[in-house]
């Protein structure tokens, strides 16, 4: 079923962009931009991707989502999750213009495993990945790290650690080094239910996608 409202409970008050819009045809990108971006937002399942690009979409965005049964027990992990009652199945979609002269489409990725075929497509044209982390199901982020690394080698990516409201605090080093990031691999905190904060995440992947850190000297 393709939605342009949320399921999820957490999701936070809806964006003032998307209030605007109102269901009607949404604004046209500024005359002025010379650039645009596919960015893919990928992640563990229920990490919060769909309320991230619902929370930074300048227009309705668009979602695949169908409601969870009894068919996806002891398939899904439901851990810490418990009020989760839809998943996407194939795509979310928004825009978000960050200056006049740059625009971003975001590609949200479904999280489940059996799932992870659609990459493939989604990643064609994306000039970076944007990984979402709930550090309260760490373990679900590594596969999604190693299939971009796996399949999208030379894809830039950046981490946002999304603050749930019960999640335990990890610094930065320690998460570094569980997920076993590049130096040079942005890792910030972020809440996907607000816009700014959303935005900061995706704002620290474009400017690494454009001014890559320089890579760390071999050891001799």
């Amino acid at each position: 079923m393709v939605s342009a409202t949320s399921s999820d409970p957490h999701a936070g008050p809806a964006d003032p962009a998307v209030q605007r819009s109102g269901g009607s045809a949404p604004e046209p990108v500024p005359a002025s931009v010379r650039h645009s971006v596919k960015i893919l937002v990928v992640g563990g399942f229920g990490v919060g991707k769909t309320t991230l690009i619902g929370s930074v979409s300048e227009i309705v965005p668009l979602r695949t989502e169908e409601p969870m049964t009894t068919a996806s027990v002891g398939v899904d992990d439901l851990a810490r999750l418990e009020h989760k009652t839809a998943t996407t199945v194939a795509m979310d979609f928004g825009r978000v213009t960050l200056s006049d002269q740059l625009v971003l489409y975001l590609f949200g990725t479904p999280g489940q495993q059996r799932f992870w075929p659609l990459w493939q497509g989604l990643a064609t044209g994306a000039l970076g990945a944007l990984v979402l982390v709930d550090t309260r199901r760490l373990d679900a982020s590594f596969s999604a790290i190693d299939q971009l690394e796996q399949h999208h080698p030379d894809l830039p990516l950046a981490v946002a650690v999304n603050q749930f409201p019960n999640s335990p605090t990890v610094g930065h080093d320690q998460l570094r080094q569980a997920l076993d990031l590049d130096p040079g691999t942005p890792l910030a905190d972020c809440d996907a239910r607000r816009r700014g904060s959303a935005a900061g995440a995706l704002i620290s992947l474009v400017d690494h996608i454009y001014h890559p850190a320089p890579a760390a000297p071999s050891s001799p």
